[in-house]
């Protein structure tokens, strides 16, 4: 078809539940939103520049239109006078943006600040909390910016030992906290979370952090794209890149509407990153799918026996954790482990065993109905921490990904970072994060899922019976 004549928009594509990236050749093409609570009450997508129609010269290609690579678009513009273009394969934040749960933790990777320390030693830790803070300050002031209301419940997080035998490492991790860290983390008791807080039935105590907050998923990537856009950036929807070629130092990123060329590229596709798209991302991250529900309307009694005093976020201390809530307009959101593969996503255990675990930290709800059920894909990497990265110097590709399920926030100070880089601003970033690639899985990756199986089973074991 002439470019003259092609559509502003694709014919919209279905939802594909069975999807699964470390299968399927790519993402799709227009697909359309995972079923979530947040696509179901955010309204309508604000307006986008439609997909690629024709070829064109970009200064950066942006690829992914989630929470990082509209952060990325974002200071690209703000910071450094560069206006970007946004590639997304399916529609706009399709991928994990409206999937998480909705939660602002300070905290980055998957790792807690002793395992930091025993990984890098004091000094480097203490860097990484510094950024951490700062990336938190960065996210409080955008989302308290006035540019867009994605429904922020400031109050800290709450770390919730979820049997008794848990509760001496968190206040051994609340200490270290306090005093290696500076940072006033406190411990409470099963008393005083019932009584002040909430009544988690599993629960023997917490540690609360008082940076945290709950938002609205799917209005934040809604107004990181209207701010976006407003910046100068252009976001194109339906135009995933099936070819990329560098010639002459120019990249060539073939679209199903016209080719892109760029003189950098900058990579966000996270959990949903294609096996094909570039050899420095694959076999480069885990992706692990997570499931969530939400319940419909609390009744007032149901709220007094769960006893919900607050809209912050709560995570337990499980490997295979649990990060639930309750939403501001009364319902109850949980989420944690689902299948392993995208072809056994859909199987109804997996759904079950999350109800049960809802059902075992407030009885009252059993049997409860559910208004959503949904899941995705986390991307967790070999270390369980992320990267902000160039892989090869002489290039001008760059990735920020591997947030394993804590990305909510950091995303934002990671599109930052990812864009400091992109405008040859990175000296002085010098924290492993940004000076080494996301690990390989090298010749474990044919076997990294049946690693997974058993993986599963050990913390099954270890978080309910040890």
């Amino acid at each position: 078809m002439p470019h003259a004549l092609r559509p502003k928009h694709w014919p919209k594509a279905s939802y594909d539940p069975r999807y699964d990236p470390l299968v399927d050749a790519g993402p799709g093409h227009n697909r359309d939103y995972a079923p979530t609570y947040w696509i179901g009450t955010a309204g309508p997508p604000p307006e986008d520049d439609g997909p690629i129609s024709g070829d064109r010269d970009v200064d950066v290609v942006v690829v992914g239109s989630g929470y990082t690579g509209l952060s990325c678009a974002i200071h690209l513009a703000k910071e450094h006078g560069i206006k970007a273009c946004v590639l997304e394969a399916n529609t706009v934040a399709w991928g994990c943006s409206t999937r998480n749960g909705g939660q602002a933790q300070i905290s980055s990777g998957r790792l807690k600040r002793s395992e930091w320390i025993k990984r890098w030693g004091v000094d480097v830790a203490k860097r990484m909390h510094l950024e951490v803070c700062e990336a938190f300050d960065l996210f409080r002031d955008i989302i308290g910016s006035g540019e867009f209301d994605c429904e922020p419940q400031d109050g800290g997080h709450y770390y919730i030992a979820h049997k008794p035998g848990v509760m001496a490492k968190l206040e051994t991790e609340s200490a270290l906290l306090n005093e290696v860290f500076g940072y006033g983390s406190r411990i409470m008791g099963r008393e005083e979370l019932h009584a002040e807080h909430v009544k988690d039935q599993e629960a023997a105590g917490a540690m609360h952090e008082p940076d945290g907050t709950c938002i609205h998923a799917a209005k934040l990537a809604f107004g990181y794209q209207i701010l976006a856009r407003k910046l100068g950036a252009t976001v194109h929807p339906a135009s995933p890149v099936m070819g990329w070629k560098i010639k002459d130092k120019v990249h060539h990123l073939t679209t199903p509407g016209g080719t892109v060329r760029a003189r950098a590229v900058a990579l966000a596709t996270a959990g949903y990153t294609p096996p094909g798209l570039d050899s420095r991302t694959k076999n480069r991250l885990m992706p692990i799918l997570s499931n969530s529900i939400v319940t419909r309307p609390l009744t007032d009694e149901e709220k007094q026996a769960c006893g919900f005093r607050t809209l912050s976020p709560l995570t337990d201390t499980r490997t295979l954790r649990h990060y639930y809530r309750h939403l501001a307009d009364g319902r109850v959101q949980i989420g944690s482990r689902s299948a392993i593969t995208g072809r056994d996503a859909e199987n109804p255990r997996h759904l079950a065993l999350l109800q049960r675990n809802l059902y075992r930290k407030f009885p009252a709800l059993e049997g409860i109905e559910l208004d959503y059920s949904w899941w995705g894909w986390v991307d967790v990497s070999h270390d369980m921490m992320p990267r902000v990265f160039q892989p090869d110097p002489a290039q001008t590709i760059y990735y920020a990904m591997g947030y394993g399920g804590n990305g909510v926030m950091y995303s934002c100070q990671a599109g930052r970072r990812m864009a400091q880089m992109v405008a040859g601003k990175g000296q002085g970033l010098d924290l492993p994060i940004f000076t080494s690639p996301l690990p390989s899985h090298g010749v474990l990756t044919p076997f990294r899922r049946l690693g997974q199986r058993f993986m599963y089973v050990w913390y099954y074991l270890k978080d309910e019976q040890f």
